[in-house]
């Protein structure tokens, strides 16, 4: 029978917590000049510390390591060596200072060497953390790769990091058939982890939106001449998505795909380039300038009073002046003005009434 490291924790911390317990109990009924309900105190002490070993051991120890391991097994090698390089730092400059500060007087020559060191190691992980992608660099410069054509390399290099709104919106992958995107589509797994908890929602228009993102994940993978891959990278010290994939482009210096509108705007505020599938679709729609004349069919009623609303194949708004009467009807119409926005394109335009 093979036991697992959460059972073999639990007894000896229970058999721990029972002798460290009952111990306690005897020397309870000692102080208490109770001896004679000795061994009652060290059976009832050395139960509740059997059961407490028991329950908690595995909260303080064996889970505490294994998040330790998780997040290093998921963690950047340029982020786990900028760690151990600053430890290791921290404590030659902690060293170099111990004699100095040995001169001081008690109590301080035992206490300030040690804050002294945790300090320093504490800033040397900071600062090499803050500025891994320059420290990947010089090793790159330092040690290259051998027989990789350097044009090879880049192009393999070149990734752009998938939001979960591009997955769910399926676009992408009508883009990736075309050939435009030539780099790998990168998707992290807290965005797939995202994905998931849409698909496993207990709303149905939440839930089908994640089932399509699953759907579109899929085609990826399978049909697409695109490569695509997933990786463990994170950033801890963030918490939501978005943050996490905006501080994760500025990590490997490479572009966000995506159609959300405030990931859009924080990720231009902090630097990082976004690629917007709904300004790439704006930007092939047909162009109308004022002056031109187009047949559209009113649909509906405008916001202001008298305007009708019609919509083009592309799905482009028309708001039609004095088109209300026409509820319905296929009109032509004059192009007045022409708004472009990141969330789309709205043409103005006014019955034709000389045809």
């Amino acid at each position: 029978m093979r036991f697992s490291n959460e059972f073999i924790a639990r007894i000896i911390g229970a058999i721990f917590g029972a002798v460290f317990a009952a111990y306690f109990g005897a020397n309870l009924a000692r102080w208490l000049d109770a001896t004679e309900q000795g061994p009652a105190y060290i059976f009832i002490f050395g139960l509740l510390g059997f059961l407490a070993g028991l329950i908690l051991t595995p909260i303080f120890t064996i889970r505490p390591l294994r998040r330790v391991r998780n997040n290093l097994a998921g963690m950047p090698v340029e982020r786990l060596v900028a760690i151990i390089g600053g430890i290791f730092l921290g404590l030659i400059a902690a060293s170099l200072l111990t004699l100095p500060l040995s001169t001081l007087p008690n109590p301080f020559r035992q206490i300030i060497p040690i804050i002294s060191a945790i300090l320093l190691c504490y800033l040397s992980v900071v600062i090499l953390t803050l500025r891994q992608n320059d420290l990947r660099s010089t090793l790159s410069f330092v040690r290259p790769e051998r027989n990789v054509p350097q044009k090879t390399q880049q192009v393999e290099d070149q990734v752009i990091l998938l939001d979960t709104s591009v997955i769910i919106d399926g676009r992408i992958s009508d883009i990736c058939k075309t050939g435009f995107v030539r780099a790998t589509l990168l998707v992290p797994n807290f965005v797939l982890l995202e994905l998931q908890h849409i698909a496993d929602s207990s709303d149905p228009l939440r839930r089908n939106r994640g089932r399509r993102g699953m759907d579109v994940l899929s085609f990826l993978q399978q049909d697409c001449p695109i490569p695509i891959r997933f990786t463990d990278m994170d950033v801890t010290e963030v918490r939501d998505v978005d943050s996490k994939l905006v501080a994760l482009a500025r990590e490997l210096s490479c572009p966000i795909m995506t159609n959300d509108y405030n990931l859009n705007r924080v990720a231009e505020l902090q630097g990082v380039t976004v690629l917007n599938i709904n300004e790439l679709a704006n930007a092939v729609k047909a162009v109308f300038l004022p002056g031109e004349e187009m047949a559209v069919k009113i649909v509906q009623e405008g916001r202001e009073v008298g305007q009708g609303v019609a919509y083009l194949d592309d799905g482009t708004m028309v708001v039609v002046e004095d088109g209300k009467g026409y509820l319905h009807d296929e009109i032509g119409v004059v192009v007045t003005k022409v708004l472009q926005t990141t969330a789309g394109r709205m043409i103005f335009a006014r019955p034709n009434t000389d045809s």
